[in-house]
């Protein structure tokens, strides 16, 4: 059995989540067993039939209102509970924020090893094989977990998001949660959302990003028009541009901030330090600008731009706004 937890937020299922939930049917179907679901918080129930075509055999719900806000102690709990109950070859997670912070946590309480932002997992001789890169993307891990549950977190937008089976259905599972009142040392209040309907860079199909070359937090709004024309697109930055506060952390990409895998990167002033190609090395198509031709984002582009990016975007921006209109 592969067990994966999925992750909602804001009443609706993360698209990361659906893609470890398709690689663990992958991994299910050639280890001859099944892959099970599980869905946590109050509500989460209504959720559980989206999963069966996406290779779902079982949903299990813990419903509990102690797991309502995501709490990192309740959660390792209640899903170290349900792992020991249904013993499972592995657990997979979604590399998102939570899946990173939890994952580890689950792995402790269990005693398993950890196969952290896998890029690939292939079966080999019956067994699993973990592929994740190291030294900022500069090379690939290939290793195997000895100890069970195997425990993984997957990179987003790497694995493919596979319907198995349209209108497929399943066995729903309700669990309980038996939550002690001395079981948390820390408690979540309240959760403040980012303002706007801005799409998470983690979850973007297309990422554009700025970097010290943008100048400025007002030139951030030439990137933002850009995403504006292009669907579903997000507005990603460097770290110089966070740490200079042009935009919020949670726009950050690279070794300390989100790691993505868009079809589309586009990497725009960026210099293209080791730490911020960690956090983009992997998406399918790069594509930079930059008056630098010495940059060494150019070595890892596909297409690259010599130029100043004032006079760039605003003529990319124009030709997008003639194609659409066409």
């Amino acid at each position: 059995m592969i067990l994966t937890y999925i992750e909602i937020r804001d009443r609706r299922v993360k698209k990361a989540s659906l893609e470890a939930l398709s690689e663990a049917a992958r991994i299910a179907a050639e280890l001859r067993t099944e892959a099970v679901a599980v869905v946590v918080g109050a509500g989460a129930g209504e959720h559980a039939a989206e999963l069966f075509p996406y290779g779902a055999a079982r949903v299990w719900v813990l419903e509990n209102e102690a797991l309502t806000r995501y709490s990192t102690q309740d959660h390792a709990q209640a899903l170290a509970d349900l792992s020991r109950k249904l013993n499972p070859a592995a657990v997979f997670f979604s590399g998102t924020a939570l899946g990173r912070d939890l994952a580890p946590r689950l792995a402790a309480k269990l005693g398993a090893g950890l196969a952290s932002d896998c890029t690939e997992i292939a079966v080999r001789d019956g067994r699993l094989e973990f592929t994740r890169p190291v030294y900022a993307g500069k090379a690939l891990l290939t290793f195997e977990l000895t100890s069970s549950p195997r425990v993984a977190s997957l990179r987003p937008n790497v694995f493919s998001l596979a319907r198995v089976e349209a209108g497929a259905s399943g066995e729903i599972v309700a669990e309980s949660f038996a939550a002690s009142a001395d079981r948390t040392k820390a408690e979540v209040v309240e959760i403040v959302g980012e303002r706007g309907e801005e799409i998470d860079v983690a979850e973007a199909d297309v990422v554009i990003s700025g970097g010290r070359g943008m100048k400025g937090p007002e030139n951030f709004e030439l990137l933002r028009e850009l995403a504006r024309l292009i669907p579903k697109s997000a507005v990603g930055a460097s770290r110089s541009a966070v740490d200079s506060g042009w935009i919020g952390h949670q726009h950050q990409v690279g070794q300390t901030g989100k790691t993505v895998s868009p079809n589309l990167y586009m990497a725009i002033g960026i210099s293209g330090a080791i730490q911020h190609i960690a956090g983009m090395s992997s998406s399918k198509f790069i594509v930079a600008v930059n008056k630098d031709p010495d940059a060494p984002v150019f070595k890892v582009a596909n297409f690259g731009v010599v130029g100043d990016l004032f006079e760039v975007i605003p003529a990319l921006r124009d030709e997008i706004k003639k194609l659409r209109s066409e």
